[in-house]
């Protein structure tokens, strides 16, 4: 009886087996048949019932067919990741004959491209670009620009402070005492400063972010008429 109940159980897993398209389908096989509550493993719990004689040869049957059905499923599992595999690179294959996509470009933010044109206009007549914090010290924002301390741009509604000495810069200007303190006295100075720089304005012809260029210039022999040339060459 227990002898046909192992060769129905074979049978079965094998008609199963190939039918079965997925890995899943596999383990529930497995499950089936060879899990703790399998219907093989039923089977080895019976051997108790059994007489000493026939409990080693039922065993031994059991274990057999529990070896031929794992080699099945190990055979059945590779199968059904080659096929998987196969399908994955042939759903993924790229025709190479094909045209490539040419990448969507995007273009230059006009205040970038505007920048970039001013600042080739002055290093063509001899300027540098220097650039600074935009965090800056109230001493190189006002202090040293000849700011008093009753100024009214030092007023907290009209400057974006951070702390009592700190705040955004309200203009470019900190960065020509910053460029005088790095020269000697006796050195020429020709730079341009652009940035960002940031005040409370902000209405409907304001922002309360924007950019500004400042020039400078310390020389012998700078005459007001050389402002009026620069500005009629950059305007060229």
């Amino acid at each position: 009886m227990i002898n046909e109940q192992i060769e129905a159980i074979k049978s079965a897993v094998a008609e199963q087996l190939a039918k079965t398209t997925t890995l899943q389908d596999v383990q529930d096989i497995r499950v089936r048949y060879l899990g703790k509550k399998g219907e093989l493993t039923s089977i080895m719990k019976e051997l108790k019932t059994l007489s000493p004689e026939e409990r080693p040869k039922v065993g031994q049957l059991v274990n057999t067919a529990r070896g031929l059905i794992e080699e099945e499923l190990r055979k059945k599992t590779e199968e059904v990741k080659e096929k998987a595999l196969a399908e994955r690179l042939r759903s993924e294959k790229i025709d190479i004959t094909l045209p490539g996509r040419r990448p969507v470009m995007g273009h230059e933010h006009p205040l970038h491209s505007t920048k970039r044109l001013m600042e080739k206009a002055f290093l063509q007549m001899g300027f540098s670009i220097v650039e600074g914090p935009e965090i800056e010290d109230d001493y190189y924002n006002f202090q040293c620009l000849n700011f008093p301390d009753d100024h009214p741009a030092r007023d907290m509604q009209d400057s974006m402070y951070i702390t009592d000495k700190i705040l955004l810069r309200t203009h470019t200007s900190p960065m020509q005492a910053r460029t005088l303190q790095a020269h000697r006295p006796n050195e020429p100075v020709k730079v341009i400063v652009p940035g960002k720089v940031y005040r409370w304005d902000y209405d409907a012809t304001h922002s309360p972010v924007f950019h500004q260029m400042e020039g400078l210039i310390v020389d012998e022999n700078i005459r007001f008429s050389d402002l009026k040339g620069m500005l009629e060459v950059f305007f060229a």
